[in-house]
């Protein structure tokens, strides 16, 4: 029984251990240079693969490589001299959404689907004319960017397919739809 009172004791001790480690402290887009406004300290449970308080040196003046969130744990694999946002095959399109042409909720992660509105289409390239053009694109929000004034126009960045930016760029009066996060469904 002794034995087990001193391994309970000590499995306790183990797991309650904290590390100081990196946190973000706003967000900051791919390729920003990290500064001391972008980085605080936590204490966590031990975890492998994120960066000790003790090399924030190391960290500071490196760029982020894909977009960081507030409040997510910073790792040695998210920055470096490079950034590498968007990966390969993907391109990061912005729309600029009319009040009520979407959720007001929208956020960063949402898997939307992005729709011409009511007085738009998707503009035909002569060599389209004569083909029904596509005239939506799936994707994944990386921002939102708040009206400049009331009833203004809000900027939202998608990530999406390379293959379908050109039928981005040509949605008028874009209206976003959020999807389940998983699936295939698109309009």
């Amino acid at each position: 029984m002794l034995v087990s009172a001193v391994g309970f004791t000590w499995v306790v001790s183990t797991v309650g251990e904290r590390q100081e480690v990196l946190i973000l402290a706003r967000d900051v887009a791919a390729g920003q240079v990290l500064t001391t406004k972008d980085l605080r300290s936590v204490k966590v449970a031990s975890d492998v693969g994120v960066i000790p308080v003790e090399s924030r040196g190391e960290a500071l003046g490196e760029r982020a490589r894909v977009p960081l969130v507030a409040g997510a744990l910073l790792s040695p694999r998210m920055i470096g001299r490079s950034a590498v946002f968007p990966p390969q095959g993907k391109s990061q399109v912005t729309f600029a959404v009319e009040a009520g042409a979407g959720p007001s909720d929208l956020a960063r992660g949402d898997r939307v689907a992005v729709l011409p509105g009511p007085d738009g289409q998707a503009v035909a390239t002569e060599e389209e004319q004569g083909q029904e053009p596509e005239s939506s694109v799936v994707g994944t929000v990386t921002g939102v960017r708040s009206p400049q004034s009331a009833g203004g126009v809000r900027e939202v960045r998608v990530l999406v397919d390379t293959a379908a930016v050109r039928t981005a760029t040509d949605i008028q009066h874009p209206r976003v739809v959020v999807l389940p996060a998983q699936g295939r469904e698109a309009p």
